[in-house]
Formats: C-alpha cells, structure tokens, sequence
C-alpha cells in the first residue's frame, strides 16, 4: 500500500489540455444557449412599437380647426390605438374622442383626426396609448 501512494503520479499534460479545452466548449455552449433563450424572449416582448409617421394642422377653415396625427407601428404585432392624449404641455393633456383603430405590424401608418383650436407657433404634446405595450409620447410644433 505505501508503495502505491510514493508511485502516484498527476495527469499528463496531453490529458490536461484535452480537459480544459471540454470545459471551454460546455461553458460556450451554455451561454450561448443562455443568450439564444435571453434574445427570442426580449424579441418577442417587443411586439408593439408605435411610432409618429406625421402631424398636420389643418387650418383651411379658421372655424374649425383639427389636427391629424398618423401613428404607425414597426413591431411585429398588430394592436389597436385605444386613446390619443393632447395638450400644449406633458402634465395638462386631455384626452382626444377618437375612434378605436387597429395598427398593423409593419403596415401603413393610421390617420386620427380630432377638432382642436390649435395656436400657431406653438408646441403641443401628444400620448398614444395602445391597448398593449407602450405608449408612444412626443412633440410637435405648429405652424
């Protein structure tokens, strides 16, 4: 038995290569696997992403003024614009009476129009509010 433990000898530099190179691949493997899963998830969250295609005031008819927004959506499910904030600052906007609409992914933008007796030079604040995801807040200047 005391013979056997003196006779001992550690792995061979050839084995040890070989093991170290086996444990690189499982660790490559698995975080590849890891950010594959990371990445189709957060892909899919993303369904929804609404985006301003165009803002126009109309002012053909000092009685009536409106104000057309054009909302498109660049994500990769389609959804449906439930309500549109405005108002000439972030905290004291109101809501707009418009129509619910569907926005399909990566289709044409929709065309919202409301009554509003905008100011010229003037910037106003819009959210959109989809019925998932989001909502896509921005600005514009008048005329």
């Amino acid at each position: 038995m005391l013979k056997m433990l003196k006779s001992r000898k550690g792995i061979s530099p050839i084995l040890a290569t070989l093991l170290l190179i086996v444990i690189a691949v499982a660790a490559i493997s698995i975080t590849y696997a890891w950010i594959m899963t990371y990445t189709e998830s957060a892909t899919d969250k993303a369904g929804v992403m609404l985006y301003q295609a165009n803002v126009f005031y109309n002012s053909t008819d000092t009685n009536n003024l409106s104000i057309t927004v054009d909302i498109g959506n660049s994500g990769t499910s389609d959804d449906v614009v439930n309500a549109i904030y405005f108002g000439a600052s972030e905290s004291s906007m109101s809501s707009q009476t418009i129509t619910p609409a569907p926005v399909s992914a990566g289709g044409a933008p929709v065309s919202f129009t409301f009554d509003y007796p905008w100011a010229a030079s003037t910037t106003y604040y819009f959210r959109v509010v989809p019925s998932m995801g989001n909502p896509l807040t921005f600005h514009v200047d008048s005329p």
